[in-house]
């Protein structure tokens, strides 16, 4: 009797393309979540699975069934991570630029792995800890906007083609920052010069703002599992606010 030709033969390498089941990591695997198993001398091989998660930092735990590629451990952060932290500014004046870490400070061994949702988390903690409100924004150069009475956002905005401007509904630039580091920091001026800061030693790349004194509740947003920064229009960084 002739093999049966549909079926590979158990001494030749096979692929087959399944679907990742990811368990609530993200940034797994490309459009689709389509994953390569390739079956060869009686093992299998997973391929076009990145190594860690974008969000928690884990690596996958693998399983292949007859129908999928499960990820068997879940992430600890399904729906990504929104970071809260609060800005003490007692002077009414505040300096804005990308880096402050000269002065407040960077922990790599705490932080982890910045490259993941988890360690920029933990970095924004840290600098938040030290005095200084700080977040990931990409190469973007986002500025601070006055939104209503003590209210605030660090964002780019979106660009009207008609007007041939750009366009933040309702908002006041008050302040730009240059992303060489692809972060803004803050910091109360007061405490960044008692920690031996000058703002003259940073330049064009810093802003001095006058707002009311009081203690800032900032949220950042880049780590939740919705937020594109390719999405077109305005793009919101972070929302700071007066709440004390």
């Amino acid at each position: 009797m002739l093999p049966d030709s549909s079926s590979p033969s158990p001494d030749l390498p096979s692929l087959q393309d399944l679907p990742l089941h990811s368990n609530g990591h993200l940034g797994l695997a490309g459009e689709g979540s389509l994953v390569t198993v390739l079956r060869a001398g009686g093992e299998e091989r997973i391929m076009g699975v990145r190594h860690s998660c974008a969000v928690c930092g884990e690596s996958p735990q693998l399983e292949v069934t007859a129908d999928a590629v499960e990820v068997t451990n879940a992430c600890l952060y399904p729906d990504g991570i929104t970071t809260e932290t609060t800005l003490n500014v007692p002077s009414g004046k505040i300096v804005i630029t990308d880096d402050l870490r000269g002065v407040y400070g960077w922990d790599l061994e705490t932080i982890g792995d910045y490259n993941t949702a988890a360690g920029q988390d933990r970095a924004i903690r840290s600098l938040a800890a030290a005095g200084c409100a700080f977040g990931p924004v990409g190469n973007s150069c986002p500025g601070l906007y006055r939104t209503g009475p003590d209210t605030y956002v660090i964002a780019t905005p979106g660009y009207d083609e008609d007007e041939g401007d750009e366009q933040l509904a309702g908002a006041e630039r008050i302040a730009g920052i240059v992303t060489d580091l692809w972060a803004y920091s803050i910091a109360d001026v007061d405490d960044f010069t008692a920690r031996g800061g000058s703002v003259a030693d940073l330049g064009w790349t810093a802003d001095v703002v006058d707002i009311t004194p009081g203690t800032y509740q900032v949220i950042h947003h880049t780590g939740e599992a919705g937020f594109d920064h390719d999405a077109p229009g305005a793009l919101v960084f972070a929302h700071i606010q007066r709440i004390a």
